[in-house]
């Protein structure tokens, strides 16, 4: 949707005010029509059909929250900001919940307020209308296009240009981010007929990591009673998602590296040269070019994955989705505990709401699972959430010990989540802390089972 096509209403008793705005937004490139009547307004709506009215809340004959439930009747897609002067904020807040998506305080103190708004609403709608033409070709199990992007248009219209290429994708983002998700979107975007295989890089040991990659032949080390296909092979016509690239051994990655400049490569203990026309998708959450400083990751490597990076933000960094995400959650989880969906409480939405999220998307589902276990007559209430209460958890396995008696297995375990916890899911820090090298830890973890 461009600015020409996405038309606005102005509504205001003041022509003065009227006469501004239309200015500003036409500036824009806005396809603007204005009124100082809503009665009036009523009639323009009917022929203009706007994408947007923005509307003072206090005039003469019908108020702006009447002229939004009138117009929400007709038109529910028809989004709504309202003005309103200091002395009615609250006003403004009740309009919101009528169906407003925005208000703006009046007199402006800057036109950028009203061009800034305007222009979320636009990239809004522009999400929901391209939403509809790839509705129908995501799978079964996945979440709409509009909750995983949610407060993340750019990354939508990056996904949109790569998904239908076989460019090499390389995600960065924070753990718990949906790295892997987003790799599934991409893969059931691109129409490729072959299968999504995952890898995550961390979780196999290192001398098992090139089996898993390019498959084996029988006999080619201990325990070879079979041939057996790598992720590459599964991958064919397909995508290999590569998690946690940033820990592959050095060995495998030049490995990769050929595979990525000539789609060939030959099974553990093989010497046939297969070949593969898988698409790569890697993620990471760590800072690949320090790994290269520290001479942990091959830089020729890194530009050959980097082809078409994507950064994912923070769910601290986008906190306003907090309520979309959270609605979301609450309906898919209740229906797999097999609960009545639960009420979020206003109290409990603020909360959420303020909470840092540290463990970010990952740590809101788990959150609210417990919660919506946890929920009586039908609403969600929480206890207080604190980052520092995650900071402190390492810290609080000495109380434990003394209070409550624990298999030292299972003290090892929490002490390990909770580290992860700390350092946001990097677990080269969390070895650190936990004074084990980095492969002890990622051992430590697949015997635990403790996956993503």
């Amino acid at each position: 949707m461009n600015k020409e096509n996405f038309r606005i209403l102005v509504v205001d008793d003041e022509k003065s005010l009227v006469t501004l705005f239309s200015r500003i937004l036409k500036k824009e490139g806005y396809n603007v029509k204005t009124s100082t009547n809503p009665e009036t307004a009523l009639r323009i709506i009917e022929d203009f059909s706007p994408n947007l009215i923005v509307s003072d809340l206090k005039m003469p004959g019908m108020s702006g929250l009447e002229l939004l439930r009138h117009v929400k009747k007709q038109a529910p897609a028809t989004d709504f900001i309202i003005l309103t002067a200091y002395a009615t904020v609250e006003n403004a807040v009740d309009a919101m919940k009528s169906g407003a998506i925005d208000y703006l305080i009046k007199p402006l103190k800057d036109p950028e307020e009203l061009r800034l708004a305007v222009g979320k609403v636009m990239e809004r709608q522009s999400l929901i209308s391209s939403t509809e033409l790839w509705r129908e070709q995501l799978a079964d199990g996945l979440p709409p296009v509009e909750v995983v992007f949610c407060g993340m248009e750019e990354v939508w219209k990056e996904v949109q240009q790569v998904a239908g290429t076989d460019a090499t994708v390389l995600l960065h983002g924070e753990s718990g981010t949906g790295k892997s998700l987003l790799a599934k979107v991409m893969h059931h975007l691109s129409g490729r007929s072959g299968g999504f295989v995952e890898l995550n890089c961390a979780a196999i040991p290192e001398n098992l990591i090139e089996s898993e990659l390019f498959g084996h032949e029988r006999g080619a080390f201990t325990g070879a009673v079979n041939s057996r296909q790598g992720k590459f092979e599964l991958a064919q016509d397909g995508t290999i998602f590569l998690d946690e690239i940033g820990e592959m051994p050095m060995a495998s990655q030049s490995k990769l590296l050929r595979i990525l400049q000539e789609r060939s490569f030959e099974r553990v203990g093989g010497t046939v040269t297969l070949t593969t026309n898988a698409r790569i998708i890697a993620a990471t959450n760590q800072d690949l070019e320090e790994r290269i400083a520290e001479k942990q990751f091959r830089e020729d490597l890194y530009y050959r994955l980097n082809v078409f990076p994507i950064k994912i933000p923070p769910l601290r960094k986008r906190a306003d989705t907090v309520p979309v995400l959270a609605k979301y959650f609450v309906r898919v989880i209740s229906a797999r505990v097999g609960k009545p969906v639960p009420e979020i409480t206003d109290e409990a939405m603020r909360q959420l709401e303020a909470y840092n999220w540290p463990g970010n998307i990952r740590e809101l589902h788990n959150v609210l699972e417990r919660a919506i276990i946890l929920s009586t007559h039908g609403e969600i209430r929480l206890p207080p959430l604190s980052t520092a209460n995650h900071e402190g958890q390492a810290r609080s396995f000495k109380g434990m010990v003394e209070f409550e008696p624990k298999r030292l297995d299972e003290l090892e375990r929490e002490a390990i989540e909770a580290t992860l916890e700390k350092t946001g899911g990097h677990r080269r820090k969390a070895a650190e802390l936990l004074g084990i090298s980095l492969r002890a830890l990622q051992y430590k973890i697949k015997n635990y089972k403790m996956g993503k």
